[in-house]
């Protein structure tokens, strides 16, 4: 289970430059929108939060790992 405490750990590892994006990303669960209201989440505040978070996670690298060996089975008849 994930806790408050887990989360205030987690927060202290993110890295200085990230903070911003962080933050708008916690003040917007603070009060999520009801489902009726989330259709009227104006275009604009969606443009400015993509503008916000677009490009950063660009220094972390996402490596596939190797495949691995899978067991060889029998054909199915």
């Amino acid at each position: 289970m994930i806790t408050r405490d887990l989360l205030k750990e987690e927060i202290d590892k993110v890295q200085d430059n990230y903070l911003n994006v962080l933050y708008r990303i916690i003040k917007s669960l603070e009060n999520p929108p009801d489902s009726e209201d989330f259709h009227t989440l104006e275009m604009s505040d969606w443009k400015n939060f993509i503008d916000a978070t677009y490009g950063c996670m660009a220094d972390d690298q996402i490596d596939r790992g190797e495949q691995g060996r899978y067991e060889l089975r029998e054909a199915i008849k």
